[in-house]
């Protein structure tokens, strides 16, 4: 009989970092920080300073103190990206950014999107919408998981260029299956045949060292939310220089018109679209700030914490399951997927949905385990991709081996 979580007498087994999370639920271990990361204490008291000072007064707010402190925003996280503040501008989140940069440009019938069968579901919707409306086609690369060696990744997506290839939309880290592309590689190989390269880097930044101008993408987005650890709504995009002048924002509003001449009309344009709380990314300084006072070596000693327990989480639980590791720990940051058995035939209707597989609650009902089970490549495959971040501990990884060895046992034809 599956049990309610008001039957099971539950503690998380949490680092001592997570007095810094004091939010985040006692009873679950939650290991799934990599799908809307978590932030700390320390973040949600600013950003409530931050909104009270937008409530007292609005006026002041948006239209004196607004622009200076997303100049401010900006500088902090393009030292951090190793990217020039003027190149980079303010989006909720990734998704934005790439709804941004493929719905500005004009493609063509016969045009070819050059993307891979790991991009994230919602990235690759926007190049199928885009590709529809222009006649263009999306070719997708089949890189393989289980994964050894670069040289794998880099073959599958150069061996579907061609003579029209006109743009890649390539994850620098990829979401289903946590695996760090070699993006440098990619978009440099992909250059050299004249092709641009969109990067989704939706969880690089602070997961691993990002630095934008030694990629030299045309065009680079990413979220803060999740490993930087600022609020939910906080994210980025970089466009080239001299490509600014063609990328506008998803959403067109004062901007448009502007005849400003102190400032690029990108960032006047991306500034303001229209009236919306801006504090997420403009706590994204004090959440850096935060995160790297958390380890004595700031934030490259976060990010080694981070791969050594995600590796150990890992290994925890292919053991558990006698599962082989499917790439090797130089491609793994913070996050690491794990291929399951496929979903059993004759059980509920599998979908390619997020959070949709039958085990994916049982093991937050029963067990009090928070991580997903990914439909990946399509349903009856699947994976389960855990996260490590400070506030996590390796015995949460053996709870959720022993979980998953439970509840996979159990299934028919197992």
């Amino acid at each position: 009989m599956r049990a309610s979580p008001q039957s099971v007498s539950y503690s998380a087994a949490l680092s001592p970092h997570a007095r810094h999370f004091s939010h985040l639920t006692r009873d679950l271990d939650y290991l799934n920080h990599g799908s809307f990361g978590a932030s700390s204490d320390a973040v949600i008291e600013y950003q409530m300073m931050l909104r009270n000072q937008m409530e007292r007064e609005a006026v002041q707010f948006f239209v004196h103190d607004l622009e200076p402190l997303l100049d401010d925003a900006m500088g902090a996280l393009g030292d951090f990206l190793g990217a020039f503040a003027q190149d980079l501008v303010p989006v909720t989140n990734a998704t934005v950014g790439v709804n941004s940069v493929l719905r500005s440009l004009d493609f063509a019938p016969g045009d070819e999107l050059l993307t891979t069968n790991h991009e994230y579901n919602a990235c690759r919707n926007v190049l199928d919408f885009v590709a529809n409306r222009s006649g263009a086609r999306v070719k997708c690369a089949q890189v393989p998981f289980p994964v050894q060696r670069d040289d794998e990744i880099v073959d599958a997506i150069m061996s579907e260029v061609t003579p029209r290839t006109t743009l890649a939309l390539i994850s620098h880290i990829t979401s289903p299956t946590g695996l760090i592309f070699p993006i440098r590689r990619i978009v440099n190989e992909l250059a050299a045949k004249g092709i641009d390269t969109l990067v989704d880097g939706a969880h690089a930044p602070g997961m691993i060292d990002v630095n934008i101008r030694d990629i030299n993408p045309a065009y680079y987005t990413g979220n803060c939310h999740k490993w930087i650890c600022a609020p939910k709504g906080a994210g980025f995009l970089y466009v080239r220089p001299d490509l600014q002048h063609s990328i506008r924002p998803a959403i067109i509003s004062h901007g448009a018109n502007a005849t400003r001449t102190d400032r690029s009309r990108y960032r006047i344009e991306f500034y303001w679209v229209g009236t919306a709380d801006p504090t997420a990314i403009l706590c994204v300084p004090k959440a850096m700030e935060t995160m790297e006072a958390m380890l004595p070596g700031g934030w490259p000693a976060l990010r080694a914490a981070n791969h050594a327990l995600a590796l150990a989480g890992r290994d925890r639980v292919c053991a558990a399951l006698n599962i082989t590791s499917p790439a090797p720990d130089s491609m793994i940051g913070s996050l690491a997927s794990i291929p399951l058995p496929d979903a059993p035939p004759g059980g509920p209707p599998t979908t390619s949905s997020l959070y949709a597989d039958p085990i994916q609650m049982r093991m937050v009902e029963q067990y009090r385990v928070q991580v997903p089970i990914i439909p990946w490549p399509a349903p009856p495959h699947r994976l389960v991709r855990l996260s490590a971040q400070l506030y996590n501990t390796k015995t949460q990884y053996d709870r959720l081996g022993a979980a998953l060895k439970a509840v996979l046992a159990e299934e028919p034809n197992s």
